[in-house]
């Protein structure tokens, strides 16, 4: 197996949100973000796979060799050498990717958040270097656009905590902070019950609106400019907007179960997504 098809499958596995959110990149751009999410799903699939602190150490310490070697070095996995080829054609900086690795240690170390200014640098580091790598890769003319990719990886960030809340509290991981969860007056054991009280209702809640608020604010950060070059993260925000939505709408019971937009909405809020953005292009 190529790496190229190894970080497709692994990056942009087909009926994922990653996938439809592409399917309109020009082929060297969808490659490049195969490459950029199929790493990053490699070093965060440590923290289920290694129990033991001190090999999950180590692993993560050779994959921060990996990734420098994918900016001037040999490398061995292909995850890392598709990365060497796309970082021989765009501007994605080995700090975001050292950044991305320190988050992953965050999570190793077994990190709580007191506050949500806490939790934030950790939603940066996961979610908001992604999300501005995306942002190189798609291209812009306006360098404010840059903001607008890591807001919109912290949202994105942030949904897949409220998404995964149950699977993360069944493994010990909590990303609530601390002070909110004392402000509701809910604890760890509540959340470890799958139907939630009206406390937990309420701190959900606020988890919801945040998730809305930060991804109004990372639209608004994004330049008309590069409204069209910059659609495929458009599309992934309305896919997981939609999300939200669906689990706003089943009362946020994410402690119960996960939901999921079937493949076929997914092409279809794709679809339309980048119909929407092409008319207005036309009508700039």
């Amino acid at each position: 197996m190529t790496p190229e098809r190894y970080c497709l499958d692994k990056g942009l596995p087909q009926g994922s949100s990653l996938y439809y959110s592409a399917l309109y990149l020009q082929p060297e751009q969808r490659r490049a973000l195969a490459a950029v999410f199929a790493l990053r799903r490699e070093i965060r699939a440590l923290i289920d796979e290694c129990s033991d602190l001190d090999v999950a150490q180590r692993k993560l310490d050779w994959w921060r060799a990996e990734i420098e070697g994918a900016f001037g070095g040999a490398v061995q996995h292909p995850a890392a050498q598709a990365l060497q080829q796309a970082a021989g054609t765009f501007n994605l900086p080995v700090e975001y990717f050292q950044e991305m690795l320190d988050g992953v240690e965050m999570d190793l170390r077994g990190s709580r958040y007191e506050t949500f200014r806490d939790l934030s640098l950790y939603c940066h580091r996961v979610g908001g270097v992604a999300g501005t790598l995306w942002t190189e890769i798609c291209g812009y003319r306006d360098h404010r656009a840059l903001k607008y990719g890591h807001a919109l990886g912290v949202g994105l960030e942030l949904l897949r905590i409220l998404r995964d809340l149950r699977h993360d509290v069944a493994r010990g991981r909590l990303y609530l902070p601390r002070e909110e969860l004392e402000r509701f007056a809910v604890t760890t054991t509540d959340l470890g019950h799958p139907t939630g009280s009206g406390h937990v209702q309420a701190l959900l809640g606020l988890q919801s609106r945040r998730i809305h608020e930060q991804f109004e604010h990372a639209l608004s950060q994004l330049p008309e400019v590069d409204r069209f070059r910059q659609c495929s993260g458009l599309i992934m925000c309305r896919i997981q907007l939609t999300l939200l939505k669906e689990i706003e709408r089943d009362g946020l019971r994410v402690l119960e179960h996960r939901l999921r937009l079937t493949p076929l909405r997914k092409l279809w809020l794709a679809w339309n997504g980048r119909r929407r953005e092409k008319r207005r292009l036309r009508a700039a």
